[in-house]
């Protein structure tokens, strides 16, 4: 998530570093700072980002290092938490990425008027089919 812009969700199968490392070369400009909990999975790949990479040690009771923390990620998060609670109760594994789509939607749009994320959406959505297809075909 670029603080003060857009947030791009993804599942993914782990946190280890080579799955994180994947991720976040094909989402994440090189130039940019990277701000991270302690997870060592950020370590290796943390390198290569020439704004350089920061951690803060939420173990130890740190959530920022001056400038840097991963509060606007954990908002993010709990954003996303307390609509699955509040409002889904349950998720399918198989649906995950259409609701982190929809809390990317709502997270990337937040300064906009209801009017224009209307007309964004309806604009989104123009040359586009809207198909079903059900689950159990998906997974044979």
């Amino acid at each position: 998530m670029e603080r003060g812009g857009h947030s791009r969700s993804f599942h993914v199968a782990n946190v280890h570093a080579n799955t994180l490392r994947g991720v976040l070369v094909q989402n994440v400009d090189r130039a940019s700072t990277l701000m991270t909990d302690e997870n060592r999975g950020y370590i290796t790949v943390g390198r290569e980002f020439k704004g350089g990479h920061y951690a803060v040690n939420h173990k130890a009771a740190q959530y920022a290092n001056g400038l840097f923390h991963s509060n606007t990620a954990e908002n993010f998060f709990s954003i996303f938490k307390r609509g699955v609670v509040g409002t889904y109760h349950h998720l399918s594994e198989a649906h995950l990425h259409r609701y982190l789509a929809e809390f990317d939607l709502r997270a990337n749009t937040r300064d906009m008027s209801d009017q224009d994320r209307a007309d964004a959406i309806i604009l989104g959505g123009i040359g586009r089919r809207l198909t079903y297809r059900r689950i159990d075909k998906l997974a044979a």
